[in-house]
C-alpha cells in the first residue's frame, strides 16, 4: 500500500547511524506539516542511501512524500513507522531543475474565421 501526503518541511532530525547483524544502517527522521484548516505535523523515516534525499532539501520547501505506514508489537504495545520511500519538491520546481516558464496567452493566434472544427 503506497500513500502520499504533501506539505511543508519543518524539521530535519539528527542522523542515526548504527550497526546490526547485516551491516551498518543509517536513519533520519524529518518532520512536515499539512496545509488545510485542521494542519498535522507528522514524522516520517529515511533509512540507508534514501537519507541522501534529504539532503538536498531546505525547511520551509513544499514537499510530495509517498510512503508506506508499519506497525509492530513490543511488549504488549504498537508502535507505527511511516518509512517514506520518495521526496519531491513541490511549487513548480521540477527533477531536473529547469524551471519551465508559464504559457504566454498573447502568443496565441486568435482563431480564424473560416475555422470549421466544431470545438
Amino acid at each position: 500500500m503506497a500513500l502520499e501526503l504533501e506539505g511543508k518541511l519543518i524539521a530535519k532530525l539528527a542522523m542515526q547511524k548504527g550497526k546490526s547483524a547485516n551491516g551498518e544502517w543509517k536513519k533520519q527522521d524529518f518532520v512536515i506539516e499539512t496545509i488545510g484548516d485542521y494542519a498535522k505535523k507528522v514524522c516520517f523515516s529515511l533509512w540507508g542511501d534514501k537519507t541522501d534525499a534529504l539532503k538536498t532539501m531546505g525547511e520551509g520547501e513544499m514537499l510530495k512524500v509517498s510512503f508506506e505506514a508499519n506497525s509492530r508489537e513490543y511488549n504488549e504495545k504498537w508502535y507505527t513507522d511511516l518509512r517514506a520511500w520518495k521526496i519531491e519538491k513541490l511549487g513548480g520546481q521540477n527533477q531536473g531543475g529547469n524551471d519551465v516558464p508559464p504559457p504566454n496567452y498573447d502568443d496565441i493566434p486568435p482563431a480564424s474565421e473560416g475555422d470549421d472544427l466544431p470545438f
